[in-house]
């Protein structure tokens, strides 16, 4: 059996709200950051957090806006962020392929 190469997989995408922000702005488009707080039903400071990490990598951009009086920051993706999740699911879809393999009677 070939080895497994699981150094394809992007640290930076690999956290469940992280790929969760990058799946929801690939399929939606650009969010706010209350819309991926609900959609992804996180605290404040655990999906800011993510955020930050995602923004500081390249993968998503942010616009701060006013809406009346009240801040609104709206995130989208970055072509970085775009590949970034394609390679990743790509890897994952390379190991889910393996454990198939693996599992198949001789």
């Amino acid at each position: 059996m070939p080895p497994i190469d699981f150094n394809k997989l992007d640290t930076a995408v690999h956290g469940p709200v992280r790929l969760g922000v990058l799946t929801a702005l690939q399929m939606d488009g650009p969010l706010d950051f209350t819309t991926l707080k609900k959609r992804l039903r996180v605290s404040d400071g655990s999906l800011g957090s993510h955020l930050q990490t995602l923004e500081d990598t390249g993968y998503i951009a942010s616009k701060k806006a006013f809406v009346g009086r009240r801040p609104k920051t709206t995130y989208r993706l970055r072509p970085a962020g775009r590949k970034a999740l394609a390679d990743y699911l790509t890897a994952m879809r390379a190991l889910l392929d393996a454990i198939e393999t693996a599992k198949a009677p001789a």
